[in-house]
């Protein structure tokens, strides 16, 4: 299908809860085959349907060479200490902070046949399956920052050239 084009920070559908996806329509394939093609940009590790301006439950991946996508998912599984670790967002481009994220999670949901669907992983999997359904419940990541760093990256949002 196509790459479309990413949401940016400030767009009302990027803070809007997703709703879930009903029947699997010829839209909702459509939806799935924008996601994954727009997943596969070198340097996306994720794509959630709010990001392309599709308010419905449903992200794709891209992590270590595996590439697929969930609708409806839920995130069923989180454990292991939270950490500290670097994090960016295709709608918050050229900012990274310390977003603190758990080294192990599952998401389950179905696929395009109505099958059940479960992803799980440590890494950048883990963090990819946070961030996406933190998307698709109206979250950023910056949502999740401490107050202090949450200020310093508004500033800088504020001042990037793309805001």
């Amino acid at each position: 299908m196509t790459v479309r084009e990413i949401r940016l920070f400030g767009d009302p559908v990027l803070k809007t809860v997703s709703d879930p996806i009903g029947e699997i329509d010829d839209r909702v394939r459509s939806l799935v085959a924008d996601l994954l093609d727009s997943v596969q940009v070198p340097g996306r590790a994720g794509v959630a349907a709010s990001q392309i301006g599709v308010n419905l439950r449903a992200f794709s991946y891209n992590v270590d060479g595996e590439v697929g996508y969930i609708l409806n998912p839920v995130l069923v599984e989180v454990s292991g200490e939270p950490e500290l670790i670097d994090e960016g967002c295709l709608s918050v481009p050229e900012l990274w902070f310390k977003t603190s994220r758990y080294p192990f999670a599952r998401a389950t949901g179905i696929d395009l046949d109505g099958n059940p669907v479960e992803v799980s992983g440590t890494g950048v999997l883990a963090q990819a399956l946070q961030h996406e359904t933190d998307h698709l419940d109206g979250l950023l990541y910056l949502d999740r920052l401490d107050k202090p760093t949450r200020r310093e990256a508004m500033r800088q949002v504020r001042e990037s050239s793309w805001f």
